[in-house]
């Protein structure tokens, strides 16, 4: 099958490898004329490949036979990016802030039989970024800046490496449609976000205002599901308005069309105030800090995410450690999480869970024992190469029972998914950003040479709050990933590691001797070394 599924589709095969190496330029070029050169040829390639996935859709059609309405859809489109490019070149600051304002927001997009539901409006913003930045090297001629460091760094390599590994994979794939959306959807549009947040300059006041819009959208999407569970009604998605109608529980969605996405929103966010409470002094403030995580926390209660509530947990150990003591809190953590299972082992029946059988196992997990199964049998098929990036829901069906109507897309565990899909050689890739990436975010500095901190020992919170709270969110969203899938598809993911690259070296999280309170004023803390920038 693979030689043959190899040569189907060669201009849009040809198109996805291209884009993809496009994109992996724009990641690792020191270079910055070419690589405005490839932000260019990434957004034109990216269009014309979008275009031709879903120019036989209802949807498109609707567009593209009323002229009038294509016309100014297109004129609203380029004035909506053209006003973004004007602001982001006055205020390059603006960009990271209008990006953290629009990452929850997606409109549904037919695109090959299918509806997907599409981060449209960061699509734009990123549009304007990167016609910002083309604009601004084209008129200063300018070849200097701080995309260097980006450009060489092992984040960038491996991330540029994961998606040409994906794009060269999806030439085999059992279906390419899925990879080629993956591509365009996600991981280009997400790799020119990376490259443009990390050429910002990100102060303490930066920091403070991107955190602020987050919260802020969390309390309004917590308020929106309080509203959902008080009148028991959602505002879309028909699959989990039906599983409501069947349950003892009533779970929410806010404006996410799943709640496992909202649920993850809020942790991320609560974990970002979480972070900032360890590291404030004033006394009132953590109060109406506390009062907002029990508000963000109660939402969260309401999505039953149970991936989410994982994910909550292992970033707060993150952060535990990283204020505190790592030892003990690796110590808690296995005492906890020992204590859990044998609750759960000897209190089955009351649960109402029977882990004895695959039936029971399938109830606790929403039936994805089956799907961990499954992609462990089609991993061990092809442990090498895989079946195809994309290729889980359709080899599943295939190689599982034949059941082309079964509703499958992924294992929802990351590892597995891309062990069924890309083999030992995807896995590799994705272990590479996940090194390069843990390495950055509690490493000593962006460009990984190490810095010695100054000698008075001042402390600087908002920087090392920001610092852990980016390292505790990473390390929340992969065990999220564990349990729900979306890693590199999740721009939560590359928002996280800029910023991280661009923090770096202004606030070191390692593990030095802490200055004596006497000396700073302050309580000394273990195993976080400020950094004056």
């Amino acid at each position: 099958m693979g030689p043959a599924l190899a040569v189907t589709q060669p201009a849009s095969k040809l198109g996805v490898v291209l884009v993809a190496l496009v994109a992996a330029g724009v990641l690792v070029d020191r270079d910055q004329r070419r690589r405005a050169v490839l932000m260019i040829a990434a957004l034109v390639l990216a269009a014309v490949l979008l275009i031709g996935h879903i120019a036989d859709t209802a949807q498109f059609h609707a567009i593209s036979d009323d002229a009038r309405k294509l016309v100014s859809l297109v004129l609203l489109g380029l004035a909506a990016v053209g006003g973004l490019a004007v602001l982001f070149r006055r205020r390059p600051e603006a960009l990271p802030v209008l990006a953290v304002a629009v990452l929850p927001f997606r409109i549904p997009v037919a695109a090959a039989g299918s509806t997907a539901n599409l981060l449209v409006p960061l699509y734009v913003v990123i549009a304007g970024g990167c016609v910002a930045y083309i604009s601004r090297r084209s008129a200063t001629g300018s070849n200097t800046g701080r995309v260097g460091v980006a450009g060489r760094h092992a984040v960038a390599v491996a991330l540029a490496a994961f998606i040409v590994v994906y794009a060269f994979q999806s030439l085999y794939s059992r279906d390419f449609n899925q990879a080629l959306e993956q591509i365009v959807f996600f991981y280009v549009p997400f790799a020119l976000l990376f490259a443009l947040l990390v050429e910002v300059e990100w102060s303490t006041r930066l920091v403070a205002v991107c955190a602020g819009v987050a919260v802020a959208l969390a309390v309004v999407f917590a308020g929106i599901g309080f509203w959902e569970y008080h009148r028991r009604e959602l505002l879309w998605n028909p699959k989990v308005i039906a599983a409501n109608q069947l349950q003892s529980y009533f779970r929410v969605n806010s404006v996410f069309w799943d709640p496992n996405i909202y649920g993850r929103f809020l942790m991320l966010v609560m974990l970002a105030v979480t972070a900032w409470v360890l590291w404030e002094q004033r006394t009132r403030m953590v109060l109406w800090a506390g009062v907002l995580l029990a508000v963000l926390w109660g939402g969260l209660v309401l999505t039953f995410s149970q991936s989410s509530f994982a994910a909550l947990l292992a970033g707060l150990a993150v952060l535990s450690a990283l204020r505190w003591d790592a030892r003990r809190t690796a110590a808690a953590a296995v005492l906890g999480v020992v204590a859990a299972s044998l609750f759960v082992l000897a209190f089955q029946s009351a649960l109402k869970i029977h882990l004895g059988s695959s039936s029971g196992v399938n109830k606790v997990t929403s039936g994805r024992g089956d799907l961990i199964v499954g992609g462990l049998d089609l991993f061990r098929n092809r442990p090498l190469w895989g079946y195809g990036s994309g290729s889980f829901g359709r080899a599943y069906r295939q190689e599982r029972n034949g059941n082309q109507q079964e509703a499958v897309s992924a294992s929802h565990t990351m590892p597995i998914t891309i062990g069924a899909e890309q083999g030992l050689i995807g896995l590799a890739a994705y272990l590479a950003v996940l090194f390069a990436s843990l390495r950055v975010l509690f490493g000593n500095d962006a460009a990984g040479s190490s810095r010695a901190p100054p000698p008075d020992g001042r402390m600087q919170n908002p920087l090392l709050s920001a610092r852990a709270a980016l390292a505790a969110m990473f390390c929340a969203l992969v065990v999220h990933t564990m349990g729900y899938a979306a890693f590199l598809e999740d721009p939560f993911t590359w928002v996280i590691l800029a910023a991280g690259i661009a923090l770096a070296p202004r606030a070191v999280l390692v593990k030095p001797r802490a200055p004596a309170p006497a000396q700073t004023g302050k309580p000394a803390l273990a195993g976080v070394t400020p950094q004056a920038p």
